[in-house]
């Protein structure tokens, strides 16, 4: 069984009902009893911890809450920061990025940090470097990615919450595999610091599963926020979004969306859970009307292969410089390195053309808001696949199937809107579905409110022995 929640952990602590190193050192306990079996946590930095919680730690928020961080694009000082990649392995961070430190100076103990594939470019958490996650609920089961080791870590108990980022759905893909609540910010919603990432910044960003609304919605209060000078920022909220989220929803106008145009077949149990609470909101007195999808996956997905592309080619460039060679065969992953291949000699007028589509994407999308205040749909099209069915050494084999998990998730990272995967219910093996919602850019506490009223009514369990 999981533990308490970060709300309830902060709080326990702060009344004094257990204390910071208790919490630590069970936490630590869980840690050790769970990842020799599911290979979520990858490094750790537990005598840094404890030591930390010795010293005193900030009164804020989080103070005493275990945390663990994705291994991608984050960074915790003193820990090898390697993207899951051979090509980074012995690279050490020498600084916390700023979510990181953001974590702290809110009391925070980090545990240390989780796996991912390969510089995030896979549905599911398999790589080379250090082998495949597993989901606890089934362990022949992918995790979902590429923030697998995180929501494989949340699912199993390890600790409450756990940082994660989404530039294709990377927080709700792995959400729905492992039964969690994932929601990605807008775009700007919270600094990349200290990681320029202009390009790949317009289609992805931080924050974390959680295995509850509320704990979201604090997090999100703890690190949102620009830094000056950030090249994006996402409207400030009309109240902090630990509040929106008590607040009730009002009536509001749902479209439902269950296929896409020329997109991948939906599962009966996708499409079955997406209706079911679409069935769940229409009792609950908001108003669901079927509408069809403004977006091609395929158109999608190419716009958004421009922009990530270009920019992993400029991150293994700067490795490379870095290193003072050139890329080895067995630097990074045979998908990797197509798409490496792929976008190097990308002329800058198409990376233009995509920056262009980007904004005629959002455009499109952005009419249903006019009609609707929130789109529902599945988050993926189809139930949590086996490990090894994305397998990044095999570029065939992701090029097949990694559409299929994306389909109903990207666009909102190339329109920059908040997107959420609720747990609800599960398919016909017994693994956990997720069901999508979307608003608005800024819209974040309007899917607070609703996730929570869903969570009343329709609370999600934990996986067995979880």
């Amino acid at each position: 069984m999981r533990g308490p929640d970060a709300v309830a952990t902060a709080a326990a602590v702060r009344n004094g009902e257990t204390d910071a190193r208790t919490v630590t050192e069970q936490a630590i306990a869980r840690i050790e009893q769970h990842n020799p079996r599911l290979n979520a946590v990858i490094r750790t930095r537990f005598e840094a911890a404890l030591a930390e919680v010795a010293a005193g730690l900030p009164d804020g928020p989080l103070h005493g809450v275990p945390v663990l961080v994705k291994d991608l694009g984050t960074e915790v000082e003193g820990l090898p920061t390697t993207g899951g990649s051979r090509l980074f392995a012995d690279a050490t961070a020498h600084r916390d990025s700023e979510l990181v430190a953001r974590y702290r100076r809110a009391g925070a103990v980090v545990l240390g940090t989780t796996n991912t594939p390969e510089l995030g470019l896979n549905a599911s958490t398999e790589p080379v470097l250090f082998g495949p996650t597993r989901n606890p609920w089934n362990t022949e089961r992918s995790p979902g990615g590429s923030s697998g080791g995180s929501a494989a870590a949340v699912a199993a108990g390890m600790v409450p919450v756990a940082h994660a980022s989404d530039g294709g759905g990377s927080i709700r893909i792995p959400a729905a595999a492992c039964g969690l609540f994932g929601l990605k910010p807008s775009r700007g919603r919270v600094s990349p610091a200290p990681r320029p990432t202009t390009l790949s910044g317009l289609v992805s960003g931080h924050h974390a599963v959680t295995a509850t609304v509320r704990d979201s919605a604090l997090l999100l209060d703890v690190v949102a926020g620009p830094l000056p000078g950030d090249a994006y920022a996402a409207p400030a909220p009309a109240a902090p979004f630990a509040e929106l989220a008590r607040r009730d929803p009002g009536r509001l106008r749902i479209g439902l969306i269950t296929a896409l145009p020329d997109g991948p077949d939906v599962h009966p149990d996708c499409e079955r859970a997406t209706r079911a609470a679409a069935l769940l909101c229409e009792r609950l007195g908001h108003d669901v009307t079927e509408t069809t999808a403004r977006y091609r996956p395929a158109d999608v997905g190419s716009t958004s292969g421009v922009l990530m592309g270009a920019d992993l080619v400029a991150q293994i460039e700067a490795r490379l410089a870095q290193l003072s060679r050139t890329l080895a065969d067995d630097d990074i992953e045979p998908f990797t390195r197509l798409v490496y291949d792929t976008y190097r000699a990308l002329p800058a007028a198409d990376v233009s053309r995509a920056l262009r589509r980007v904004q005629e994407i959002g455009w499109q999308v952005g009419a249903a808001f006019g009609e609707f205040d929130v789109l529902l749909s599945p988050t993926l099209a189809q139930p949590t696949p086996l490990l090894g069915t994305l397998d990044t050494t095999a570029p065939e084999s992701i090029y097949r199937h990694a559409s299929v998990y994306s389909a109903f998730t990207s666009v909102y990272n190339v329109t920059g809107m908040p997107a959420m995967s609720v747990p609800f219910g599960h398919d016909s093996e017994g693994m956990p579905l997720g069901v999508q919602f979307a608003a608005a850019l800024g819209g974040e506490g309007t899917l607070l409110t609703l996730a929570a009223q869903l969570e009343r009514e329709a609370p999600w369990g934990t996986p067995p022995g979880g």
